[in-house]
């Protein structure tokens, strides 16, 4: 099978040419464009979604040998949540080779964070079947690169310590609320706020829902603990 020109180009961004190249292909093709003869990438994502937990834990276990498992989990979250594998995509520009149905297309998918991140996991999967672990692992941590040694010692996520610190104080957990929502329908900007029973109150915009409610919760509990 003869790539196109973008997967080439990215087969050298990855720094890994396919010997089973229909592998590539399959890995960025998204479901808007599978048919009876082409296969879509749904498979390799599962596949490649254990593969890379795999290597994070084993890194996360190596870097720190004196971890517990309640420290590691949430690095761990943190390594594989699918944010970090649409920027991991964005910075090897996956998007560009993405084969997508016309109105994905035209609803701006080559940016999306959802389709990024799934297209990510289809990629390490099709590496791992095309030339096995080792070679997968190797390809994971030098694109996650120095993620593993940096992600925060304390990764959890802002909205469970907000929960955890309010359920201390006998309050209710606290409410999240869409303000508004801005911009185009392929790049919404989302402002949060999030509310706590005692009248504290902070608000966050982000392009993901996610985002900006992890954004609010951290800026309340600074707010309250402070």
């Amino acid at each position: 099978m003869k790539l196109s020109a973008e997967l080439k180009a990215l087969e050298i961004r990855l720094g890994h040419k396919f010997a089973r190249p229909e592998l590539l292909v399959r890995a960025v093709t998204h479901s808007s464009m599978s048919s009876a003869t082409r296969q879509d990438n749904q498979r390799l994502e599962f596949l490649g979604d254990r593969v890379l937990g795999l290597v994070m834990s084993e890194a996360l276990l190596e870097h720190d040998k004196s971890a517990s498992e309640g420290q590691l989990a949430p690095r761990f979250n943190a390594l594989v949540r699918k944010e970090a594998c649409a920027e991991v995509a964005r910075e090897i520009d996956l998007g560009a080779a993405l084969k997508l149905g016309r109105s994905e297309m035209m609803s701006g998918g080559r940016r999306k964070q959802a389709l990024l991140g799934d297209a990510m996991e289809a990629i390490l999967a099709a590496v791992y079947r095309d030339a096995g672990f080792e070679v997968a692992k190797a390809l994971i941590l030098r694109l996650w690169g120095n993620r593993v040694t940096t992600v925060e010692a304390d990764a959890r996520d802002p909205k469970t310590s907000l929960q955890e610190w309010a359920q201390a104080r006998k309050l209710p957990p606290p409410s999240y609320e869409l303000v508004r929502r801005s911009g185009p329908d392929h790049a919404p900007v989302f402002t949060i706020a999030v509310k706590l029973q005692n009248g504290a109150v902070a608000e966050a915009t982000d392009s993901s829902k996610r985002k900006a409610e992890q954004a609010a919760a951290k800026m309340l509990l600074a707010q309250v603990s402070g």
